[in-house]
C-alpha cells in the first residue's frame, strides 16, 4: 500500500514536542524571530546561490492539519494534550517571512530567510524549509559553478537517475536551471519550467538494433530536429563517427534532419575523442554539427577538458551536479535571534558558530562608478544609511580589519514574503530567477568566483549591531575579538 505524501508532517518530532510544552506552558504567542543561514560556502567556494523561496511559498500556504493527522498525533504520541491537538487542528500560520529573492547571491550568516510569527508557529516550519532551501540553494550553487566554467557553452541536467529520489531530482532539476543550466532530461519539469525537457538516446537504443547504422537511421528518422546521436557505443573513432557522418548526409540530403544535429560522447579520453571528431565532421561539411559531452562531469572536468583543447559544444552533466558530488549537504542552519523583543544569542567555543543577535536585514553595498558590489553588512531592522556619506565597516571578529566605502549606493536585499500570515509576494518566473543571478554575478568581481582559492566577500556587522552582540557576549564573559 501506497501512503500519499504530508508536508505538513515532513517534520521533526522535536518541533512538535517543543511546541506541546509553548502551547500548555502559555507560551505559545511570544513572538520569536528566526534565522536561516550558512555558516561556510558549499565546495569551498566564495559565493552561494539562494533558492526553494516558491516551494517554502507553497508549504506555508498549504499548512494546515486534517483529522486524519489529529487522529495519528493523538495515537502516537499520548504526550501531546488534548489543548495542543486542538491547536493543531486549526493551525493558521499568522506571522511574518522575509527572504532574499530566488537567484540571489548570498555568503555566510547572512540570513536567506527571516521568519517573525509566534513561537509554536515559528519553531513548526524549521525542518521543511530548511530542507527545501538547504537542497535546493545547495544545487543551484553546484549549477552556478559549473556554468561558469563552461564559458557560455550550454549545460544540461541529466542527473534524475543518481538523484536522491525523484523528488529530489524534480526540485534539483528546478534548481539547476535557476543556477544557469539550459536544460533538464526531466520531463515532470516541462510544465513547471516552462520548457521541453532535453536529450539524446541511450546504448541500449544503439543495441537493441543489429547495427549502429541502422540503429542511427531509425533515430533520425523519428527525431528529425533532435538527431544527436551516441558514438562510443562500439568503437568512437572507427565506427561510431563515421556512421553518424554517413546519417548526417543522408538526412541533408533527403530533407529528414530539420533542426539540432551532432553527437554525444559518453566514454573514453573526451579531450581526444572530441577533437579527433570534430575534425571529422568539419572535413565531411558538417562543420554546424553539435559535440556533446557527458561521462560524470563536473566544473573541475570542464575546465582542464577545455584547457586541453576539447571541442565540446554542450555539456550533459549528471551525478555531480544533482548530488552536489563534492559537498553533498549545504549546512544551513535555523537559529533563534529574537523574543518577545529580547535579542538572543547562541554561544559556542566555535567562534562560526556564534550567532548574530536581533531582528536584522541585510544590506550590500555597490560601487557608483561601475555597480560592482563592494561589501555586505547587517544592520537591526531600524537601521539607516547615507549613501552620500563614506562609511566605514569593519570585520566583525578582527574589528581593527577596516574599510571605508566611498561614492557607493546600497540595496536591502530582505524582501517580504508573508506580512500577518498573507501571501504579499509575487512568484517570479523561473527565466526571471535565472536571469536575476546573471545579474547578480555580474556584479561580483572574478576573484569571488574562482573555483579554487576564492577571494572572501566582505560581511560585516554595523556598529549598533556589534555593540548588542558583544553586550551578550559579555554577560557569558565572551570575548568576541578574541575569537
Amino acid at each position: 500500500m501506497q501512503f500519499p505524501r504530508k508536508l505538513q508532517l515532513a517534520t521533526d518530532l522535536y518541533q512538535m514536542s517543543m511546541g506541546n510544552v509553548y502551547l500548555n506552558d502559555g507560551k505559545q504567542n511570544e513572538i520569536a524571530v528566526f534565522d536561516v543561514f550558512i555558516r561556510q560556502n558549499p565546495f569551498e567556494g566564495g559565493y552561494t546561490v539562494a533558492a526553494g523561496l516558491e516551494q517554502v511559498i507553497d508549504y506555508i500556504e498549504g499548512l494546515s492539519f486534517d483529522e486524519e493527522d489529529i487522529a495519528l498525533l493523538h495515537k502516537n504520541h499520548p504526550e501531546f494534550t488534548e489543548a495542543y491537538l486542538d491547536y493543531m487542528r486549526h493551525f493558521c500560520f499568522t506571522g511574518e517571512i522575509y527572504a532574499v529573492p530566488e537567484g540571489t547571491i548570498i555568503f555566510p550568516f547572512e540570513p536567506i530567510v527571516r521568519v517573525k510569527a509566534p513561537l509554536i508557529q515559528a519553531q513548526l516550519v524549521e525542518t521543511t524549509i530548511l530542507a527545501i532551501i538547504n537542497h535546493q540553494t545547495l544545487i543551484a550553487t553546484k549549477a552556478s559553478r559549473i556554468v561558469e566554467e563552461a564559458k557560455g557553452d550550454p549545460i544540461m541536467e541529466f542527473g534524475l537517475r543518481r538523484a536522491h529520489g525523484t523528488e529530489a531530482g524534480y526540485y534539483g532539476a528546478r534548481a539547476a536551471v535557476i543556477g544557469g543550466c539550459a536544460g533538464t532530461s526531466v520531463v515532470e519539469t516541462e510544465a513547471m519550467l516552462g520548457r521541453p525537457a532535453m536529450g539524446t538516446m541511450s546504448h541500449s537504443f544503439v543495441l537493441s538494433y543489429d547495427t549502429e547504422l541502422e540503429a542511427f537511421r531509425k533515430f533520425v528518422a523519428y527525431n528529425p530536429g533532435n538527431a544527436v546521436l551516441l558514438v562510443d557505443t562500439y568503437n568512437t573513432l572507427e565506427q561510431g563517427v563515421p556512421n553518424a557522418i554517413k546519417v548526417f548526409r543522408e538526412g541533408k540530403e533527403s530533407g529528414a534532419i530539420t533542426g539540432n544535429y551532432g553527437i554525444r560522447i559518453d566514454s573514453g579520453d573526451l579531450a581526444y575523442l572530441t577533437a579527433e571528431a570534430r575534425k571529422m565532421l568539419d572535413d565531411a561539411g558538417f562543420v554546424d554539427a553539435t559535440i556533446v559531452a557527458s561521462s560524470d562531469l563536473d566544473e573541475y572536468l570542464i575546465k582542464d577538458l577545455k584547457l586541453q583543447g576539447a571541442k565540446i559544444n554542450s555539456w550533459g552533466i549528471g551525478t555531480k551536479l544533482i548530488t552536489a558530488y563534492d559537498s553533498p549537504a549545504l549546512g544551513g542552519v535555523y537559529k533563534m535571534a529574537e523574543i518577545d523583543g529580547k535579542p538572543k544569542i547562541k554561544i559556542s567555543d566555535d567562534p562560526w558558530k556564534i550567532t548574530n543577535p536581533g531582528y536584522k536585514k541585510i544590506v550590500r553595498f555597490y560601487s557608483k562608478s561601475n555597480h560592482m558590489a563592494l561589501a555586505d553588512q547587517l544592520y537591526l531592522d531600524g537601521e539607516t544609511i547615507d549613501d552620500s556619506k563614506p562609511l566605514t565597516i569593519f570585520h566583525p571578529m578582527h574589528t581593527w580589519k577596516k574599510m571605508t566605502l566611498r561614492d557607493f549606493y546600497h540595496k536591502e536585499l530582505l524582501v517580504p514574503v508573508f506580512v500577518k500570515g498573507r501571501l504579499v509576494y509575487d512568484k517570479p518566473s523561473i527565466r526571471d530567477i535565472a536571469a536575476h543571478l546573471v545579474d547578480e554575478k555580474a556584479t561580483l568581481w572574478p576573484a569571488f568566483k574562482r573555483m579554487v582559492n576564492p577571494h572572501v566577500f566582505h560581511v560585516d556587522l554595523s556598529q549598533k549591531l556589534w555593540k548588542m552582540k558583544q553586550r551578550l557576549l559579555d554577560e557569558w564573559d565572551v570575548d568576541l575579538t578574541e575569537s
